[in-house]
């Protein structure tokens, strides 16, 4: 199952709290469903063996002495190089400490994760990549608060108030960060862009004028496709929710995420239209609106940096880089390749950026987890994985030299000198109500001028699909 498979996940979601809180389906109808969800048969299997896990420990809340251990088990989505990087800090940690990392890989954690806690039988440690989802498990009481043996005061010099903020519920540290990615990042080629005279630029009126310059020369400015399999739409809520970023800030950000103003909102309606300036317009994108909804988000990022060119500029996040080093060997970061920051829309929220939080907790408390997790957030921990590259440690101990390129150490400055940061707002709504989002931005990039009526829309399905 593709990691960018979201929907799938959340149906695998659905099917385990159905198994687990109602008699309405047997082994063999999970199985059904869980292979036609993406799910190999053993992958499956796993799954549902999952379903009967038994108690072998909880979290010990008070702050005395903690069982020893020998080693213990993380569970992750993590794969391929991703995984080979993580599994560098579990290499250091055990040769720190002695303490054996056991690494679970499955490819849908969070229906896994759910399970085993429901059967008390959580793993010591697991990765999230959504905040509300280890904030639901603080809320239960499934987590290990790790302010009472962390050195808060510590903490709090290495990190911004930004990030612990990201990592705690209710006022207590709960999480460590051991990688961030921004989204906020528009892709171009330098060296186009100075045979050309054109100059990155800083606010959104700039980068109007610098699209409509090229698009009067006959050229596209844009590159842009939202098609991803059965999340389709998501690269175009990684626009709006920017956008709605950089123009209200996350106050205003978290009450539309909540539903607590509606979607009919002037604020909702107005980053629609800032999109709409991108993908309406003239000239703009080449065979837009069609190729925009059948383009591949992977293939569009190659168009800037094709010979000669197809576009000027794309918008997503930093794991572009990763798209663009495996369609063009031999491309060099800075060089042949390089990115601008979004640009300010409102001075006052300027330096706003979205992004995706990798999250990781403790269900279980003993000496091996409490190491784990204080080695995790240490500078020496936070250092291995931005050695590998794809990936940014928000310690700000980390030195940038520990970064193998200019680009990857300019992203992790983008992050870290971020005064506004939200994880995108599709990835904090109810599942069925992302979808009815990504749905709404296919319509209006289809037809913009039915905004109106499909804001209506969502306002609709919002009341219908948030929890009472």
């Amino acid at each position: 199952m593709n990691i960018y498979d979201r929907r799938a996940r959340k149906e695998l979601d659905q099917l385990v709290e159905e198994y687990l809180t109602t008699s309405n389906i047997n082994r063999r109808q999970f199985l059904q469903r869980a292979t036609a969800a993406g799910l190999s048969l053993s992958a499956a299997t796993a799954l549902l063996a999952a379903c009967g896990g038994t108690s072998t420990g909880t979290v010990n809340t008070s702050s005395g002495n903690v069982p020893k251990v020998s080693s213990i088990d993380v569970l992750t989505q993590l794969s391929g190089a991703e995984l080979a990087a993580f599994n560098a800090i579990n290499t250091a940690f055990t040769k720190k400490t002695g303490i054996k990392v056991n690494v679970e890989p499955t490819s849908d954690l969070r229906a896994v994760l759910s399970t085993r806690v429901r059967g008390n039988n959580p793993p010591d440690v697991a990765g999230m990549s959504s905040v509300p989802e280890f904030q639901q498990y603080a809320a239960q009481g499934k987590l290990l608060q790790l302010d009472k043996f962390f050195n808060m005061s510590q903490m709090e010099q290495q990190y911004s108030r930004i990030w612990l903020d990201v990592s705690s519920y209710n006022g207590h540290l709960y999480a460590v960060i051991p990688r961030v990615n921004t989204k906020s990042t528009v892709w171009y080629s330098p060296k186009q862009f100075k045979a050309n005279g054109y100059t990155p630029p800083k606010t959104w009126d700039e980068m109007i004028a610098l699209s409509n310059r090229i698009a009067s020369s006959g050229k596209y400015p844009w590159s842009l496709g939202v098609e991803g399999g059965s999340s389709t739409g998501w690269p175009a809520a990684d626009w709006v929710d920017q956008i709605y970023l950089s123009l209200n800030g996350p106050e205003l950000s978290q009450q539309w995420v909540n539903h607590k103003i509606p979607w009919t909102h002037p604020s909702v309606k107005q980053a629609f239209q800032l999109f709409g300036e991108i993908v309406n317009g003239k000239h703009y994108i080449s065979g837009a609106p069609q190729s925009i909804l059948a383009t591949n988000f992977q293939d569009a990022a190659y168009l800037p940096f094709e010979n000669p060119p197809k576009a000027y500029m794309y918008f997503l996040g930093d794991f572009t880089a990763s798209f663009l080093k495996t369609q063009f060997p031999g491309i060099q970061p800075g060089v042949d390749f390089d990115f601008f920051p979004f640009p300010t829309i409102n001075p006052q929220y300027a330096n706003s950026v979205t992004g995706i939080v990798n999250i990781l907790s403790a269900f279980r408390d003993n000496d091996g987890t409490r190491q784990y997790m204080e080695f995790l957030a240490s500078p020496e921990g936070q250092s291995i994985w931005p050695k590998q590259g794809g990936a940014v440690s928000v310690n700000n101990q980390v030195p940038l030299s520990v970064y193998p390129d200019p680009v990857s150490r300019r992203t992790a400055e983008l992050l870290l000198n971020a005064k506004y940061f939200s994880v995108g707002q599709d990835d904090l709504l109810p599942s069925s109500m992302e979808q009815e989002y990504w749905k709404g931005l296919l319509a209006y990039i289809q037809n913009p001028s039915q905004l109106d009526s499909i804001l209506r829309s969502l306002e609709d399905a919002a009341s219908r699909l948030y929890p009472s």
